[in-house]
């Protein structure tokens, strides 16, 4: 190759190609990171009350990170094959096992609590990593499958 000759093209492939989001977020980002959980998930197929309740389990996993993981957290959001996946991690001081093993809904004059209860209760799957090093979040939401479009017949 002499410098005269344009260099090669490069392909860049994305590590996880199916990844949508991956932010590390603190107080001031709450709101702009649930519109933008709410954007992608739409784009990714989610639609109506499943869109919403989607969104608000997320918002409440972050404002958690934010409340009781050290003021911040880091967000990952990605699509599997058909399913939605968000991820929430926090470096705070863990979840107890009391507090993950309760799954009653909190007492409607509650003021705090609720925050797991509904994420749970709003996602299709939710699994919980905690100890003294922090807390990681998945919850998992359904995609519906997309219909099969076929050609018409001549």
């Amino acid at each position: 190759m002499t410098n005269a000759e344009p260099p090669a093209p490069r392909t860049v492939v994305p590590i996880e190609p199916s990844l949508l989001i991956a932010e590390a977020f603190n107080q001031a980002q709450v709101t702009e990171l649930r519109h933008s959980v709410t954007s992608c998930s739409h784009a990714a197929g989610l639609t109506g009350q499943r869109l919403d309740d989607f969104v608000l389990a997320v918002n409440e996993l972050i404002t958690n990170a934010v409340r009781h993981g050290g003021g911040q957290g880091r967000l990952r959001l990605w699509r599997r094959p058909g399913e939605l996946v968000c991820e929430v991690a926090d470096h705070g001081q863990g979840i107890s096992v009391q507090r993950l093993s309760d799954r009653a809904r909190p007492a409607p004059d509650t003021a705090g609590g609720w925050g797991l209860w509904l994420a749970r209760e709003l996602s299709d799957t939710m699994a919980v990593e905690t100890g003294e090093a922090g807390t990681i979040v998945r919850i998992t939401a359904a995609l519906a499958a997309q219909p099969v479009t076929r050609p018409a017949d001549d």
